[in-house]
């Protein structure tokens, strides 16, 4: 396990997704490692998102952003779902906004930012119904 955030951090993210996911039905999880496993940051998001069960959202609609800090590698993929709902330049202005902060080093701030955006489109797309929604994934960052 690696952590490259103090607490104050993993709490103003968990927080972002928590209020984010307020106003959605979608679901944010964060993924951190120190080192890619795979050549493609992509590919890898595509692993963890499964080992996550991110897949099993009654309505697909998943986002998890992947973060390898020593590496300088990164992705955002979303579910079947909200792919089909999103424009199609919404990763890579997703994936701009990200690196902008994590050029820094701020990588907190940028996934605090990144899920920000990511719950504007899931609350487009995925109102929250407070009749039928439940937190399906768990808030927490999950660290390898």
């Amino acid at each position: 396990m690696t952590n490259p955030f103090t607490s104050e951090d993993q709490q103003r993210i968990v927080d972002a997704i928590r209020q984010a996911e307020k106003a959605t039905s979608g679901e944010i999880r964060v993924h951190v490692e120190r080192h890619c496993a795979t050549a493609d940051p992509v590919q890898r998001a595509i692993e963890v998102f499964a080992q996550l069960g991110m897949h099993k959202t009654k309505l697909q609609n998943g986002v998890l952003f992947y973060l390898a800090h020593a590496d300088r590698k990164f992705a955002v993929v979303g579910d079947k779902g909200i792919n089909a709902k999103v424009p199609a330049d919404f990763w890579e202005t997703t994936k701009t906004l990200l690196r902008g902060h994590f050029s820094t080093g701020h990588y907190a701030d940028g996934l605090r930012l990144g899920i920000e955006k990511a719950g504007q489109q899931l609350q487009q797309y995925f109102p929250y119904d407070g009749a039928t929604d439940t937190n399906e994934l768990a808030d927490e960052i999950s660290f390898d």
